[in-house]
C-alpha cells in the first residue's frame, strides 16, 4: 500500500475514505457514547463491545443498539444514517458494581418493539438475560460461580433457538445453558461424551435438568472468540494457543484446524456462504482459510499491532454464476454431506442463502469478490477484497492453463479518476495449452508483462506459490489440518521451483517484506511485554509456545510466508485515538468503536441521506483518501 505522507499526516485521524464503489464518511452526529461525550479512561477495563438488534417496529426505526464502557451498560434506539444520535435519553443504562460487562448477545427470534432478550456476560464470569426495554432482569447464571470463576470472553445464542445459548471463558471452557434450567447449588459434576484432539465435550450428570448441559474444553488458555456458520451447523473457536479450531456443533466432532503464524487467535468470523474463516490475532495478520479444503489459501499483511476484530461485508461480497470444467464443479455442499451432523433442534434459515444458492453441482462461481474488513490495537481500519485470483489460482494443467495478469491500467472514468484493475484471463487452445506466453518461462527471461510491479496495486496478491505436479497444497506436513481431508497427499516444494516462482520479486521487495516481517514479530512481542498480567502469564511459558510453533511451521496447519498468497488492504486508514474494538457492517452504513468508548457509523457511499443535509458540520472537511 502505497504510504500517505511523511510526518504528521500518516498519525492524521481520518473522516473518510474512498473504495472502488465511493466514499465512504464518518458521520459525527450520529456517534453514540456515555451521554457526557466524555473519552473514557480505559485503562484496566475491558474492551468496548456493540451489539444490534431489530425489533421490527412499524415506525420503520426498529434497529437497536447496545454497548458496554467499562461498569456501564447502555441500550439505544439506533439512528444510523437517518437522524443524529439522541444520547440523553437512552432506553436503558445500567452500572454494575464489583464486575464489569464483557460482551453481550440479542436473541433475534424473539425480538420484538415491546421486548428484547440481551445476554450479557461479565469480568467474574456470571452471565445475566435482561430484557433493556422493559428493564428487567430475568436470570442470573453462574451467579455464585460454580460452573467457572473466568472471564466470560464470548456469549452468543445458538442459531435457530429461543432457549440455548454459548459461553466460552477465558479459562478456555465452553458451556451450553438452557435458559429453562437453574444452575443448581453445587459445583457441577461431569461425564465425558467426546474426547479428540487438544479437546473434549462432557455432559453435565445430574438427576435432573441443570446447566451446563455441555461443557467443551478446547485447546490451551483462553477461548477468545468462537463463531457459528451461517447455517448453524459448525463452530469457528479462537484460541489462545493460536489455533483455529471448527467443530460440527451437534455431533461434536472436530473438521478441521489451523495454527497462527505467531501468537494466540483473538478473533474469528465466517464468509457470508459459510465457505471461507477468516481468523485474526497477535501476528497482526489476517489469515483466511478454506472451510472444504481445510487448508489457509491466503494472509493479509496490512496492521501494525494485534488484530482485534474480523468481520465479512455481506453486502459487498458478490458471486457471479459461471461454468467451470467438471474438475471444478463439486460444491461445498458435496463436502457437507458426507460429514454426520445431528438433528437435535430446528435451524433457523440463513439470512444468506442468496449467495449459498448459488453452490450447485452445474455450476461454480468464477467471478468472486469476498470483501472482509479488520481493525486493531494500532487504530487502523483494514479492508480486504478475496477474489478468483486467490480462490482459483489455477485451473487442472490438462484441461486449462490460468494466467494471471497484475497490471496497473489508467483508464479515466466520467469523475476524470483512475482505475487500477486486475486482469484475470483464462485461455486455452486445443492442445490444452496456455494461449498466452508460458508463465515460467516469461517469469524466468524477466518479461516485463508477467512480472509483478515494485508496489503492488490496491488489495492485489502475491502469486500462490502452486505445486509443480498440479498439488493444490504447496508444503510438507506432520499432521492433518482437516479430518475429512487426512489422506489427501502433500509434496515438499522444490528448491529450484522455489527460485523459478519468485523469480518477478525485485531484491528490493524480498529486503522490504524481510524487514517489514522482523518489525512485525519484533512489535507484537513488544506489545505482549506491555499488556495486563494476563499477557505476563503467558510470557512464562513462550518457551514451550516457541517449541510448538517450529513443529507446525511449514506444514498445512501453518503454511510459511512464501507458500501462500500475500494480501494488501484496499484501505488501511488510522480512524481512531485509542485502539478499536469493534467492526460491524450493516445496509447502509459500518459501526466501528475505539476503548475510549466511541461508537462511529460510517456511511456507505450514496448513503448520506438527509442527515448531512440538514447538519452542515455533519459533512467532513477532510480530503477524500
Amino acid at each position: 500500500m502505497a504510504a500517505e505522507g511523511g510526518g504528521k499526516e500518516t498519525n492524521e485521524i481520518k473522516t473518510q475514505f474512498t473504495t472502488r464503489e465511493g466514499v465512504y464518511k464518518l458521520l459525527t452526529h450520529s456517534e453514540y457514547s456515555r451521554p457526557n461525550r466524555v473519552p473514557f479512561n480505559s485503562q484496566g477495563s475491558n474492551p468496548v463491545k456493540v451489539s444490534f438488534v431489530n425489533v421490527n417496529d412499524q415506525s420503520g426505526n426498529g434497529d437497536r443498539i447496545c454497548f458496554n464502557v467499562g461498569r456501564e451498560l447502555y441500550f439505544y434506539i439506533y439512528k444510523g444514517v437517518r437522524k443524529a444520535a439522541d444520547l440523553s435519553k437512552p432506553v436503558d443504562k445500567r452500572i454494575y458494581k464489583g464486575t464489569q460487562p464483557t460482551c453481550h448477545d440479542f436473541n433475534p427470534l424473539t425480538a420484538t418493539a415491546e421486548s428484547v432478550s440481551l445476554l450479557v456476560g461479565f469480568s467474574a464470569g456470571q452471565v445475566q438475560l435482561i430484557d433493556p426495554i422493559k428493564k428487567e432482569t430475568s436470570k442470573l447464571f453462574n451467579e455464585e460461580r460454580l460452573i467457572d470463576k473466568s472471564r466470560v470472553t464470548c456469549v452468543r445464542w445458538v442459531p435457530g433457538s429461543e432457549s440455548l445459548f454459548l459461553v466460552a471463558h477465558s479459562s478456555g471452557s465452553m458451556y451450553l445453558y438452557n435458559v429453562e434450567n437453574t444452575c443448581g447449588t453445587t459445583a457441577p459434576h461431569y461425564q465425558l461424551l467426546k474426547q479428540g484432539d487438544n479437546y473434549a465435550v462432557h455432559t453435565c450428570k445430574s438427576k435432573s435438568a441443570r446447566n451446563p448441559m455441555l461443557r467443551w474444553t478446547i485447546g490451551e488458555g483462553a477461548l477468545n472468540e468462537f463463531a457459528f456458520s451461517p447455517d448453524g451447523k459448525f463452530l469457528a473457536c479462537a484460541s489462545q494457543d493460536g489455533f483455529l479450531r471448527v467443530f460440527g456443533f451437534d455431533a461434536a466432532e472436530l473438521h478441521g484446524t489451523m495454527k497462527s503464524y505467531f501468537g494466540g487467535l483473538l478473533c474469528v468470523c465466517w464468509s457470508p456462504d459459510g465457505r471461507y474463516i477468516v481468523a485474526g490475532g497477535e501476528d497482526d495478520l489476517v489469515t483466511v482459510w478454506s472451510f472444504s479444503d481445510c487448508r489457509v489459501i491466503a494472509r493479509g499483511q496490512g496492521h501494525k499491532s494485534w488484530v482485534s476484530v474480523v468481520a465479512f461485508d455481506h453486502c459487498t461480497t458478490s458471486v457471479e454464476d459461471g461454468e467451470l470444467p467438471a474438475e471444478f464443479s463439486g460444491s461445498d455442499e458435496d463436502f457437507h454431506e458426507h460429514i454426520h451432523m445431528g438433528a437435535g433442534r430446528e435451524r433457523a434459515n440463513s439470512s444468506h442463502s442468496r449467495l449459498s444458492k448459488r453452490n450447485s453441482t452445474e455450476s461454480r462461481p468464477v467471478s468472486v469478490t469476498y470483501r472482509f474488513g479488520s481493525v486493531g490495537q494500532d487504530t487502523q481500519l483494514c479492508l480486504w477484497d478475496l477474489t478468483e485470483d486467490i480462490l482459483f489460482p489455477h485451473l487442472p494443467l490438462s484441461r486449462t492453463r490460468t494466467h494471471t495478469n497484475v497490471m496497473s491500467a489508467t483508464s479515466p472514468t466520467a469523475t476524470g479518476q483512475t482505475v487500477t484493475t486486475v486482469s484475470i484471463t483464462f485461455a486455452t487452445n486445443s492442445s490444452g495449452t496456455n494461449t498466452k506466453d508460458n508463465v515460467s518461462n516469461s517469469s524466468a527471461t524477466g518479461n516485463p508483462a508477467n512480472s509483478l510491479p515494485d508496489t503492488l496495486p490496491r488489495s492485489n496478491s502475491l502469486p500462490q506459490a502452486t505445486n509443480p505436479a498440479g498439488g493444490s497444497t504447496p508444503n510438507s506436513h506432520t499432521g492433518s489440518s482437516c479430518s475429512s481431508n487426512s489422506s489427501k497427499g502433500n509434496s515438499i516444494i522444490d528448491s529450484s521451483f522455489i527460485a523459478n516462482k519468485f523469480a518477478t520479486l525485485s531484491l528490493h521487495d524480498s529486503r522490504k517484506e524481510r524487514h517489514e516481517k522482523d518489525h512485525k514479530r519484533n512489535h507484537s512481542m513488544g506489545h505482549i511485554s506491555s499488556k495486563s498480567s494476563d499477557k505476563l502469564n503467558q510470557l512464562s511459558s513462550s518457551r514451550t509456545a516457541k517449541a510448538e510453533a517450529a513443529k507446525t511451521l511449514g506444514t498445512t496447519l501453518c503454511p510459511r510466508m512464501e507458500e501462500v498468497p500475500l494480501l494488501e488492504p484496499l484501505v488501511c486508514k488510522k480512524i481512531a485515538h485509542e485502539r478499536l474494538t469493534v467492526l460491524i457492517f450493516l445496509e447502509d452504513c459500518l459501526v466501528t468503536a475505539c476503548q475510549e468508548g466511541f461508537i462511529c457509523t460510517w456511511a456507505r457511499p450514496g448513503k448520506v441521506g438527509l442527515l448531512s443535509q440538514n447538519n452542515p458540520a455533519n459533512s467532513p472537511s477532510g480530503t477524500v483518501v
